[in-house]
Formats: structure tokens, sequence, C-alpha cells
């Protein structure tokens, strides 16, 4: 059997105490190895207080223009707010707005260059970039991204590239807009991979037709799955704390349910898959 390695990975770590406390309990109870911290959400210290206590655990930055409020007050930001401050745009709007506009683009790599600025100035060493809802790897974006990532010497960004496969077979069942969902995120990742891919460091990834899915059977079918080299598994543990308006709610217990579940420890300690994060693959 090919060696296999997997950095389990909690979005949305700073969003709230309650995913906060999921998060620190994945990774002291569970299997997660890794997560990624909303610098400009309302339980960004608290989450970073708990990374300081954690050093085994991965820590990466969240990168987010979507929701909430900036954290730069360059005018040039401005430009992705509403008259309320709040971010604007959907995903959906920032990819055709990305794509046309010089000034977007502009604003964008302001924003998250102060996101990633905020973090590091408070003790955090990133081990990555990801983004909220993938926009990272929009057309026009994932450019200013690995421009970031050269910056700030982060040695890795995430590469979402999930196999159409895992919509299908004994994997747990999908709806039709998740198989959607997965095959835009896939070839958006595989244009990313053209355009730059200094900073791809896996080899496949997990958990985005399966986001809010993630559960025995998938941990169970994941363990047995063949691949070559590292691969990076998304996650979403949270207790309902905080959470507010969001389509993952009990879902987020779920997963971390299965996070610290002996059975999943047991699985992949059986297929012989070594857990690793961002910092460990960086040392190879």
């Amino acid at each position: 059997m090919m060696p296999r390695k997997i950095i389990i990975n909690a979005d949305d770590f700073g969003l709230c105490r309650g995913v906060n406390n999921a998060v620190a309990e994945a990774h002291t109870a569970g299997v997660l190895t890794s997560a990624t911290i909303m610098a400009n959400m309302a339980g960004v210290d608290e989450a970073l207080e708990l990374a300081r206590k954690m050093p085994a655990l991965g820590v990466g930055v969240h990168l987010n223009v979507t929701s909430g409020k900036p954290l730069s007050t360059a005018p040039v930001v401005k430009i992705l707010t509403d008259a309320d401050g709040n971010f604007r745009y959907s995903v959906a709007k920032l990819a055709i707005a990305a794509v046309v506009s010089k000034k977007i683009r502009q604003a964008i790599e302001v924003e998250l260059s102060a996101q990633i600025s905020s973090l590091i100035g408070k003790g955090i060493t990133p081990t990555h970039l990801d983004s909220h809802k993938h926009f990272h790897c929009l057309p026009g974006v994932w450019r200013l991204v690995c421009r970031l990532a050269e910056k700030f010497n982060i040695p890795a960004i995430r590469w979402p590239y999930e196999p159409g496969t895992l919509c299908g077979g004994d994997w747990p069942r999908v709806e039709m807009q998740d198989k959607i969902r997965a095959l835009i995120v896939r070839q958006m990742a595989l244009k990313c991979q053209d355009i730059d891919a200094r900073f791809i460091k896996t080899d496949i990834f997990f958990g985005l037709a399966h986001t809010g899915r993630i559960d025995d059977k998938f941990w169970a079918e994941l363990s047995q799955t063949q691949f070559a080299g590292v691969a990076e598994v998304m996650t979403h543990p949270g207790y309902p704390e905080g959470l507010g308006k969001t389509r993952l709610v009990e879902q987020r217990q779920t997963e971390l349910k299965w996070l610290c579940a002996a059975s999943t420890k047991k699985a992949i300690a059986d297929a012989g898959i070594e857990l690793v994060n961002y910092r460990d693959i960086g040392k190879e």
C-alpha cells in the first residue's frame, strides 16, 4: 500500500466561540491537525489564545472578503463594502467583478494583506492560506494570493482539487447542488495549477462535496482510498454558540463528533495514514 499523509483542517477558526471551542476539542481529543483563522471575525482573539496553547496545531489564514467587515482602512477597500461597511459581494458576483475590475483586484489584495499582517502581528506564523468559500481560486484572485504568499513567506496555498469520484461509488450520498459546487471548484483548481503551481503542496482534496456531511461513513471510505502523496481534508466543526445565520449548524456538531470518535482514529491508524499539517510537509 502506497504511503499516505493527510492534513485534516478546520475552516472558520475565529468565527465565534462555538467554532473555537470545537476546533480546540477536535485537535486535543480528535484527529484534527490544522485550522485556518478568520482575521476579521469576532472570535479571532480567542482563537489566537487557544492556538498558543496548542503548539502542535498547524495554523493558517482563512482569507475572507465576503463576510463581516474589512480590517483595512485604506480607501480603495471601500469598493468591496456596502453602506454599513460590510462586505457586499457574494462569491458569484466577486468572480465576475475580480475579472473585469482592476480596482476590485487591488482592493482584495490590500484587504487580504491586512488580514495576513494582522495575524502575523499577533504572533502567528501562518502554515498556509485558504479562503472562505474558496474565493482564492477565482480567476483574477489566485495570482494575487500567490503574490501575498511570496510576500509574507507563506509556503502553501490550499489546492481544492477533489476528484469527481467522491460524488459516487461507496461515498456517502450527496445532492446535485453539492456535485455542481464540487465540479466548479475542481475546474477552478485545475486552472490555478496552470497559472502558478509554486504554492501547491498537496495532491488531492477531500470534504468539498461532503461539506456538512462528514460522518463515520465518510471517514471509513477515506481511510480505504488510495492516493499518492499528501491529501487535505476540509472540515467545519462547531457548536451553535455564536454561529448566527449559517447553513451549517447541526452538521458542525456531527463533524466534531466524528473527528473525535474512536472509530475514526482506528480507521486512520489501521490504514497506516500519517496525520500531518502544512508545517510538516513544508519541512520536506
